[in-house]
């Protein structure tokens, strides 16, 4: 008898499993997704160096990824050594890189290159392999074939020293001038905020003197040594300022950390700036603030933001999500110290610190 009785429940399940499947109900995790096409790459022998540390070196391409459900498709870049790709535990010491909705390309600059081939192990100077293979997310990951690549990597140089911005926003004193330190061989990196009024004219300076300078040269953005036509900034604002004495070239950036939050004017859609004290190396602002939360972005943007773990504490933790509570309504003096060195190679810390204190 209850031999009988489990073939009716084996049965009843067999039906009811018929009529979900009848009902016009679309199962799309069942349907098969691939790559349309391989995916491509502008080189896939490549020597890194120093010097183009800079500038691209590999661009990796795919085609559009269609899924069942139509909806962005979201899409990341994964290099791993050819060693960990199969098994059980293949990809997962994978680097990834997330490209975003609906791109089909990414390009990486040779220290971006670098900085994966030398976390992965790749051994310096000596050509190795790492593999890439493109994700496309949805309902679910899928990824292409993966393409070998031969990096020959490099040991980034140990750099120390500064050089000088004086200008016309601190009366052309070199003696108390903004120092850019340097983040490779002769590339020097630094922050500057323009006051409303003040001069956008700057020389630079490798000593805190004037035995040596450079100027402008064919353009506002050419080092010219000893030339006496000034660089001249886009007027009042916070800078990022980048000058590469090995190709005697600078750049300039809009950059500056803000505060954001129910406390602040803005709420939470816009920051409000601080201003850079190179005398300090702090970004500062005085500013009005109303009984509420606050917590410190860059570029009155969600890229990068800094909140509290611990709102006890002065310590601020990247992209966290807490923020500190202004108890009482008043003004108040803010600063938010840094150390950024170079971001675009070694990212930007885990921690800052901050205070804010009641006017």
């Amino acid at each position: 008898m209850k031999k009988y009785i489990n073939k009716l429940l084996l049965l009843g399940s067999l039906l009811i499993l018929g009529s979900s499947c009848d009902s016009g109900a679309e199962l799309t995790t069942l349907k098969s997704v691939s790559f349309p096409s391989e995916i491509t790459v502008s080189s896939s022998t490549l020597v890194l160096t120093e010097d183009t540390a800079d500038d691209p070196v590999l661009l990796i391409s795919w085609p559009s990824v269609s899924f069942p459900i139509e909806a962005p498709v979201t899409y990341a870049v994964q290099f791993d050594l050819i060693g960990d790709t199969s098994g059980s535990t293949a990809w997962q010491k994978a680097k990834r890189i997330e490209v975003g909705t609906d791109v089909l390309s990414k390009s990486l600059t040779g220290q971006e290159l670098n900085k994966i081939a030398v976390d992965l192990g790749l051994p310096i100077d000596i050509p190795g392999k790492l593999v890439v293979r493109v994700e496309a997310a949805m309902d679910r990951k899928i990824y292409s074939n993966p393409i070998t690549l031969t990096i020959t990597p490099y040991e980034k140089s140990v750099v120390f020293g500064e050089i000088y911005m004086p200008g016309s926003y601190q009366g052309w004193a070199v003696e108390t001038a903004a120092a850019l330190t340097a983040i490779q061989k002769g590339v020097y990196q630094g922050y500057m905020t323009v006051a409303e009024g003040a001069g956008p004219g700057f020389k630079l300076n490798t000593e805190r003197n004037w035995a040596q300078f450079y100027g402008a040269g064919a353009t506002n953005n050419d080092l010219k040594n000893m030339s006496d036509t000034d660089f001249v900034l886009p007027g009042a604002g916070s800078y990022q300022i980048k000058v590469n004495l090995n190709t005697l070239k600078w750049s300039q950036a809009p950059y500056a950390w803000g505060i954001i939050g129910t406390a602040t004017s803005g709420g939470w859609d816009k920051s409000t700036p601080m201003s850079y004290d190179h005398q300090t190396k702090t970004w500062k602002v005085t500013a009005d603030l109303a009984a509420g939360a606050l917590k410190f972005r860059l570029n009155d943007a969600w890229t990068i933001n800094y909140g509290p773990a611990d709102p006890g504490t002065n310590t601020i933790n990247l992209d966290n999500g807490g923020a500190y509570t202004i108890g009482e309504a008043g003004t108040y003096e803010v600063t938010f110290t840094i150390n950024e060195v170079d971001p675009a190679t070694t990212g930007y810390p885990a921690t800052a610190t901050c205070t804010i204190v009641k006017k």
